[in-house]
């Protein structure tokens, strides 16, 4: 009988050890399983949040560009107002100035 204890002491151990390696290679799939979704769902946030601040970056790019096109017409308005005004102050001053310059050329000075 001691024989026949024996043998079934080591089937039982054997019946142990298979089933905690079955436990063990489940254990393994499950975290394997568990990192690669948790690697889908970082790559899927990563590119919403890539999608939206490029997204927001277009939006800036498009704001500033209007803006642009309202500065250099903001800009050549008044670079003609100013020309303008200069242009009306030369015209003022003009004979102001040609009878200064005949006055000292042609006086002379002993």
């Amino acid at each position: 009988m001691d024989a026949n204890r024996r043998a079934s002491g080591i089937q039982q151990l054997l019946a142990a050890e298979q089933e905690a390696q079955q436990i063990v290679n489940a254990a393994r799939a499950a975290k394997s399983a568990r990192l690669k979704q948790a690697k889908e769902e970082a790559e899927r946030e990563i590119a919403e949040y890539r999608a939206q601040m490029e997204a927001e970056f277009q939006r800036k790019v498009a704001e500033s560009s209007g803006d642009s096109g309202a500065n250099v017409k903001r800009l050549e308005e008044e670079t003609a107002a100013k020309i303008e005004q200069l242009s009306q102050q030369a015209a003022s001053i003009s004979p102001d100035v040609i009878q200064m310059l005949l006055r000292h050329v042609t006086t002379v000075k002993n």
